[in-house]
C-alpha cells in the first residue's frame, strides 16, 4: 500500500514541474509561492478544525524543528524551486530532484553517522544514472541562460533532502498530516515578512484578466495538490519507511511524465527513454532489497 502512494505522490511531483513553469509566466515566482502557501495552509486548517478534538498538542522543545522545517519548507525550498523553474527548464528541475536521493544519503551519513552500505548507495547511483539518461532523452540540458536557474532548483533539491531527513522524526511522533499542516503553518508565517521585504511584487491583473481561471486553476493544483496531499503522502510514507528508501522514488519522476505524455498527448517512447527507464527501475529495486 505504501508503494501505492508513494507512486500516486510521484505522479503528483511529476506534474509540478510542468505546472509550476506555466504559472510563473504570468505572475512573479515570488507571489506564486505566497498563494500557494495560503491555500495550503487553508486546506490544512480546516482539516485540523475537523480533527481538533483527535490531534496532541506541540511539546515545546519540538518547537524549533518545526519552525526550522517550516523555514526549510516554504522560504526556502518552495521559493528556490518556483523561482527557479522560471528561469530553467522543466527537464532540468527533473533532473535536479533525481539527486534528492543522494543528499539525503550523505545527511544521514553527516548528522546521525549512518551508514547506508555499498548495496543502498549502488541503488541510488543507478537509480540517478537512468532517471538522468531519461531526462536528457527528454531536452535536460545546461545552456548558460539556464545557470541561474539550474543551481536554484538545485538548492531546492537540497533542501527538500532535509526536508526529508528532519522531518521523519516529527512524522513519527505527531503522524504525517499534522506533521505536514505544522510545517506549512510555520512556513508562511516565516515567508510573510521575506516577501514583504522583496521589491518585486505583481499586479494583480494575471489574477482577475480573461486567464484567471487558468491561473487560479493552476494555483489551487500546486498548493491544495502537490503541497497538500503530495506532501502528505511523502510523509506518510515516511512513517513507514526509512529516509533513503523514500526519497530513491524521486528518480521515477521523469518515467511517470513521458508516460503521461504517452498516454495524453501520444507520443512514442525512445529507445533511449526505455533504457533509461529500466535502469532507473532497477536502482529504486536494489534501494528497496537493500
Amino acid at each position: 500500500m505504501t508503494y501505492l502512494l508513494l507512486l500516486l505522490q510521484q505522479l503528483i511531483s511529476s506534474s509540478t514541474h510542468l505546472v509550476a513553469k506555466s504559472v510563473t509566466e504570468t505572475l512573479h515566482p515570488t507571489t506564486v509561492v505566497l498563494i500557494r502557501g495560503v491555500l495550503s495552509c487553508v486546506a490544512f486548517g480546516i482539516w485540523v478544525l475537523i480533527r481538533r478534538k483527535s490531534i496532541r498538542g506541540i511539546d515545546r522543545e519540538d518547537i524549533p524543528r518545526l519552525l526550522l522545517l517550516g523555514l526549510i519548507n516554504m522560504p526556502i525550498n518552495q521559493l528556490l524551486f518556483i523561482w527557479g523553474v522560471k528561469y530553467t527548464t522543466a527537464p532540468n528541475a527533473s533532473l535536479a530532484y533525481a539527486l534528492t536521493p543522494a543528499f539525503v544519503v550523505i545527511l544521514l551519513f553527516m548528522f546521525r553517522r549512518t551508514n547506508p552500505g555499498w548495496k543502498k548507495m549502488a541503488g541510488v547511483c543507478v537509480a540517478f544514472i537512468g532517471a538522468a539518461i531519461v531526462l536528457i532523452d527528454r531536452g535536460a540540458g545546461f545552456a548558460p541562460s539556464q545557470t541561474l536557474g539550474n543551481v536554484m532548483v538545485l538548492g531546492a533539491s537540497m533542501s527538500w533532502a532535509g526536508f526529508t531527513v528532519l522531518g521523519r522524526q516529527m512524522v513519527l511522533k505527531y503522524g504525517p498530516i499534522y506533521t505536514t499542516a505544522l510545517t506549512f503553518f510555520a512556513g508562511l508565517a516565516l515567508y510573510i515578512p521575506l516577501w514583504a521585504l522583496i521589491p518585486v511584487h505583481d499586479p494583480a491583473f494575471p489574477l482577475t484578466d480573461s486567464t484567471w481561471l487558468s491561473t487560479w486553476t493552476q494555483l489551487f493544483y500546486l498548493g491544495v495538490i502537490t503541497s497538500g496531499v503530495g506532501y502528505g503522502l511523502w510523509y506518510y510514507a515516511l512513517s513507514r519507511m526509512d529516509s533513503g528508501r523514500v526519497s530513491v522514488f524521486n528518480n521515477l519522476q521523469p518515467i511517470i511524465t513521458s508516460v503521461l505524455a504517452l498516454v495524453i498527448f501520444g507520443t512514442h517512447p525512445t529507445p533511449l527513454f526505455l533504457v533509461g527507464g529500466v535502469i532507473a527501475l532497477i536502482g529504486v529495486i536494489i534501494t528497496q532489497r537493500a
